[in-house]
């Protein structure tokens, strides 16, 4: 196997989907002394690294503000990498600034690179004309850029259509762990630690941030508490719109209802999906801004959970409707989402076949093995 760098800006322990892909891509790499990743610093990095089969080197990206562009930091570190590892190919998350210095690589020292884009990269990247030129700039020197989801493939070809030809879908995949329920005892006392004994529990896990549907779960709560009398929410995650959410909350009087347990590391979520009946997350456009896929779905999937999911982007790539979970658009009322919320808490047969009919998808469509032919020209 070729000597792999991989560059991201995302990388655990920071939690979130692209943080994820990344490690679960660089983990099912074939040959993991071959793989290194380049990221930034994070709070608890050290103790993350230890626990990983193939090496990290955290460094700072950016210059200070002041020094432009601030990226050339990370191309001197960079280059320095592919020196010592001696690297064969690089393959970059984010399209900019990333990009550049992947660009520079190759027009300096013939190291070919591969973009793997996640969404945002691609809003962020077209969004004014000197940017949709550097893009187009990277993207054209590329041996292949490779999308999460075909939404996010069609979103690119939709800006830059002459890369259409060269452009892949690699979808992410749960991790193994996911498919296997922790001891019964655990759960009973993780039950019994969240005083969810004798309740229906329905789960969310992401970011608060706008287009994950946060803020509209507990908008309808009061309407699918007279439905679902024992109903309870868990709510994994944080961000910048966390006092807003737990204000709204409190001012629906809603605090027994809701447990927000915060940020979990990613290798401790697995219970959550077993203790949950439901996962929710009710992802919406916002602002040209769409879900990628959507990790947590697949995740839940593979759990067997059945899911209720927002139309957004590639959800409905991760969740297909009325046969692994039930795909609603918030715009178009409430009644809907609590209508479907509702089917999934009281009609137990119907939960446990979408549940199971998502699982097994996982099992034969989401895994790397399946997934890694696709890049095999790369990596061999």
């Amino acid at each position: 196997m070729k000597n792999i760098l991989i560059i991201t800006l995302e990388h655990p322990p920071e939690i979130g989907g692209i943080a994820s892909y990344v490690d679960q891509f660089a983990a099912a790499l074939p040959e993991q002394n071959n793989v290194t990743v380049y990221a930034p610093y994070h709070p608890g990095d050290a103790n993350w690294d230890r626990t990983v089969s193939y090496t990290i080197i955290r460094k700072k990206p950016y210059f200070p503000i002041g020094i432009w562009p601030r990226w050339l930091r990370m191309y001197f570190q960079v280059r320095k990498i592919v020196k010592e590892r001696k690297i064969d190919i690089i393959f970059l998350h984010h399209i900019l600034p990333v990009g550049y210095v992947a660009w520079l690589m190759k027009k300096t020292k013939k190291i070919p690179y591969v973009i793997f884009s996640h969404g945002t990269d691609i809003l962020a990247a077209t969004k004014t004309k000197w940017k949709k030129r550097m893009a187009k700039m990277v993207c054209t020197q590329s041996e292949s850029i490779v999308f999460n989801s075909e939404s996010l493939k069609h979103r690119l070809v939709k800006e830059l259509p002459e890369f259409e030809q060269k452009s892949l879908v690699l979808y992410p995949c749960p991790d193994d762990a996911l498919y296997h329920p922790p001891a019964q005892d655990f759960l009973d006392s993780l039950k019994s630690q969240y005083a969810l004994e004798g309740k229906k529990v329905m789960l969310s896990i992401g970011r608060f941030e706008d287009g994950k549907g946060f803020p509209h779960i507990i908008r309808i709560l009061p309407k699918l508490l007279e439905k679902i009398p024992n109903l309870v929410w868990l709510v994994i995650g944080d961000g910048k719109k966390q006092e807003k959410l737990v204000t709204q909350v409190q001012k629906n009087s809603l605090q027994n209802i809701v447990r927000f347990l915060g940020k979990v590391p990613h290798n401790e979520v697995v219970p959550f999906y077993y203790i949950a009946d439901i996962f929710t997350l009710l992802t919406h456009p916002d602002e040209g801004k769409e879900e990628g896929l959507g990790l947590v779905f697949l995740e839940a999937a593979a759990a067997g959970l059945p899911v209720v999911a927002g139309k957004s982007g590639g959800v409905p790539e991760a969740v297909i409707h009325t046969q692994t979970g039930l795909i609603v658009d918030i715009y178009h009322g409430d009644n809907v989402v609590v209508d479907a919320i509702t089917e999934l808490l009281t009609n137990k047969e119907y939960a446990d076949r979408l549940g199971k009919n998502a699982q097994e998808r996982m099992k034969a469509d989401f895994n790397w093995q399946y997934q890694m032919e696709k890049i095999k020209p790369w990596i061999e």
